[in-house]
C-alpha cells in the first residue's frame, strides 16, 4: 500500500468524468488499498481514484472504524428520495474548506465490489451524502459546484489564500 499524491483543486483532471472499471484484477485491488492509505493520511472519510489522478470509477469510504472501509467500483445512483438534507462537506483535494450542501436524504446505489460482483446498497444520512458526493466527483462534478456562485467564489478565495500561506 502506498500513499499517493492528491490532486489539488482546481486541477482540471478533477473535472473529467471517470471511466468505468473493466478489469477486476490485482491492479484494482492495489488501487483500492492505495486509496484507503491515501485517504487515511489526508485525513478523510472518502476518496475517489480521480483524486489521485487515476480516471477510473472507484470510491473508498471509511465512515465507521467498526464497520471498516468499503470499496465501490462503478457506483451509480439508482434512486434518490425526494426528502433533502443539508450536510457540511469538504474534499481531500481542497483541505481546510467546507460548507453545507443540499443532498437527497436517502439513496440506493448499484456498484461492483473489487471482484466484479454486482451489489446494491441503500443509505441515509452521512453515508447517503458520501455516496452522492463521491459519485458526483466520478462524474467530474466537484462538490463546490453544488453551491451558489457567491459561496463558491468565497470558498475558492479562502482556499487560494490558505494555499499561499
Amino acid at each position: 500500500m502506498t500513499i499517493r499524491p492528491i490532486l489539488r483543486y482546481p486541477d482540471r483532471r478533477l473535472a473529467a468524468p471517470a471511466r468505468p472499471v473493466t478489469a477486476f484484477d490485482d491492479g484494482l485491488r492495489e488501487l483500492a488499498a492505495d486509496l484507503l492509505e491515501t485517504m487515511r493520511a489526508a485525513p478523510g472519510i472518502g476518496i475517489t481514484a480521480p483524486h489521485i489522478g487515476v480516471p477510473l470509477r472507484v470510491v473508498v469510504l471509511e465512515l465507521d472504524a467498526k464497520e471498516g472501509p468499503q470499496t465501490y467500483v462503478n457506483p451509480e445512483i439508482e434512486w434518490a428520495s425526494s426528502e433533502m438534507i443539508l450536510h457540511r462537506e469538504g474534499s481531500v483535494s481542497m483541505p481546510g474548506v467546507n460548507d453545507e450542501v443540499q443532498r437527497h436524504a436517502r439513496v440506493r446505489i448499484s456498484y461492483q465490489d473489487v471482484d466484479g460482483n454486482t451489489r446494491t446498497e441503500e443509505s441515509d444520512g452521512l453515508r447517503a451524502v458520501c455516496h452522492q458526493h463521491e459519485i458526483d466527483q466520478l462524474d467530474g462534478m466537484f462538490w463546490i459546484q453544488r453551491l451558489s456562485r457567491l459561496k463558491r467564489d468565497r470558498l475558492v478565495k479562502k482556499f487560494e489564500k490558505m494555499s499561499r500561506s
